[in-house]
């Protein structure tokens, strides 16, 4: 049960001394500075208000740390879920929104429970990296209106009308709102290059607010925009559910699932790698589903672990997860105490901030990496990356680890060999070595190379209808078998059938534990009267020379 142990409760066992507090204390405040911004940036950007941004970096902030795997986890609002939330906001309402992200955590508690952690690595990276890289597109795209200060009524939510609408309205580009975005986000750049370590997206955020206060510049603030920003936490509470409004958003609850799952495992992954700790998967997915659940009843949005404010933790001294319980702490008592603030938050700066955002999402470099390599990925990652941007998130990710997957299946099927030649294979060890030369008449081999599932299941057949006249004994040697799968299993039901009916007794040989195991399940096991089994090839031929001679004669 250690695996399902949150990393809180380990570290606190392992003593929890004065120094450490203040290391955590620390990381936790300058996380929940970088936080600040970036939450209520990502709440307007889903569709929703700053206000929910935040309230989500405080409570999914504060479960996923003290419930989550990971010694150093960060979680919150990320930009992967502002596609998802604002089309689902956009479809079913905000209750909507909230019935999916609740559907959510329980699905990620399911996947805990029942041990999916591990599957993040079966994911394959140019799915992940297509994504992405749209979703940045996306986020970036979004904000033009913001950032330029354009008059349009609506803006569109699909991909090409949006940019239409942008060059129909261009000339109404405000320059004072577009001199704010610009300021705030060359303060950005500009500090990340000269001062990495000051908080970039608080100070570019400052700056413009002063700016725009002092100058009275006529843009769009957080104010004008969200008049009646509640401050506090709101009471916990949930909107009414029926099996309609269930039916209707499980779809993008299990989308909310799988990014949340993604990114959390992504997060955890790249902390051990700089911690030089491990996270226990199983439960940094129960404490994501936990998160997700606090959310939504407190009418937050989906949440997950952040890789940046997850690094920003540990660049900053981070021991436990105490630092980002304490993050969450900071966080909220800037909504007890200082919400009033947020009013003179120009937009601009804000799509400044999200600009940013979407920028390290891109992952340009992996991107172009990933354009070097052969077709097949290539077309992996197009194909993902314009779906997410043209079409939709969910079928990107369905159609690309449907494509990915036929596209390995189809790799794997060329690297398995059913060889029944008389070649000579010198390299090869010994056992595989010039394997017919002490064949007696009537006794054909045949060696299967590699995993034997329905790819490949067909070539099995093939091979025995190639061979001329039949014999009475068949080898099969399956000790370079690792896999045997159901389809792979009928086609040697089947090859065994058709031996059978030619009046062929059919021998195994060298069958590995998982082949051996599926083959006991249809009743083809050590006992059974339908094939006989041998540790390896000498065996099986002492064998085969047994059933010619008639000491063990084939079967009717």
């Amino acid at each position: 049960m250690n695996s399902y142990t949150p990393k809180l409760i380990t570290t606190l066992r392992e003593g929890y001394p004065l120094s450490t507090f203040r290391a955590d204390a620390v990381a936790g405040l300058t996380v929940a500075i970088v936080a600040l911004p970036l939450a209520m940036a990502l709440g307007i950007a889903s569709g929703a208000s700053p206000d929910k941004g935040l309230i989500t970096a405080v409570i999914a902030g504060f479960l996923i740390s003290a419930l989550g795997g990971s010694r150093v986890q960060v979680g919150g609002p990320t930009g992967a879920f502002v596609v998802v939330i604002f089309n689902v906001i956009a479809q079913h309402g905000y209750d909507g929104l909230l019935i999916a992200t609740f559907l959510a955590g329980f699905i990620l508690i399911a996947a805990g429970v029942f041990r999916l952690g591990q599957m993040i690595k079966f994911i394959p990276h140019p799915v992940v990296t297509g994504f992405t890289a749209g979703i940045a597109v996306i986020i970036a795209s979004s904000q033009i209106k913001d950032f330029l200060g354009l008059s349009i009524a609506e803006v569109p939510a699909e991909f090409l009308p949006k940019w239409q609408a942008y060059f129909a309205a261009i000339s109404s580009t405000s320059w004072a709102t577009l001199g704010v975005g610009a300021g705030a986000l060359g303060i950005i750049v500009a500090l990340r290059r000269l001062a990495p370590k000051l908080p970039g997206f608080l100070i570019a955020v400052l700056i413009s607010s002063v700016a725009v206060v002092v100058l009275q510049l006529p843009v769009d603030t957080v104010g004008s925009r969200f008049p009646d920003i509640p401050s506090g936490l709101p009471t916990p509470s949930f909107p009414e559910v029926s099996l309609a409004k269930i039916t209707a958003v499980l779809p993008s609850a299990f989308t909310i699932a799988f990014l949340a799952g993604i990114e959390a495992l992504l997060s955890a992954v790249v902390a051990d790698g700089m911690t030089g700790t491990r996270h226990r998967s199983n439960q940094e997915l129960i404490g994501q589903g936990v998160a997700n659940l606090g959310s939504a009843l407190f009418g937050g949005l989906p949440a997950t672990g952040a890789i940046a404010r997850t690094a920003t933790n540990i660049r900053s001294g981070a021991k436990t997860p105490v630092a980002g319980i304490l993050h969450a702490v900071f966080l909220l008592l800037f909504i007890l105490f200082a919400t009033d603030l947020m009013a003179f938050v120009p937009m601009a700066a804000l799509a400044a901030i999200l600009f940013m955002v979407a920028w390290g999402m891109s992952e340009y470099e992996r991107f172009i990496a990933l354009l070097r390599m052969p077709n097949s990925d290539r077309a992996v990652l197009l194909l993902t990356f314009g779906l997410t941007v043209l079409v939709d998130l969910t079928v990107a990710i369905g159609v690309g680890v449907t494509l990915a997957s036929l596209l390995f299946m189809a790799r794997m099927a060329e690297s398995v060999e059913v060889d029944a030649s008389r070649r000579q294979d010198t390299d090869l060890d010994s056992e595989d070595v010039h394997q017919r030369e002490s064949l007696p008449d009537g006794v054909e081999v045949f060696r299967i190379t590699g995993p034997f599932f329905f790819g490949v299941a067909g070539e099995l057949l093939n091979t025995l209808r190639r061979v001329g006249q039949s014999p009475r004994v068949i080898i099969l040697r399956m000790r370079l078998v690792p896999l045997l799968d159901s389809s792979g299993l009928q086609a040697l039901e089947e090859f065994i059938e058709q031996a059978r009916i030619a009046g062929a007794r059919v021998v195994l040989s060298g069958v590995q534990a998982q082949p051996r195991s599926m083959l006991e399940r249809v009743g083809i096991g050590a006992d059974s009267a339908k094939v006989d089994f041998a540790a390896d090839f000498a065996n099986a031929q002492t064998l085969a020379l047994g059933l010619l001679e008639g000491s063990r004669p084939p079967s009717p």
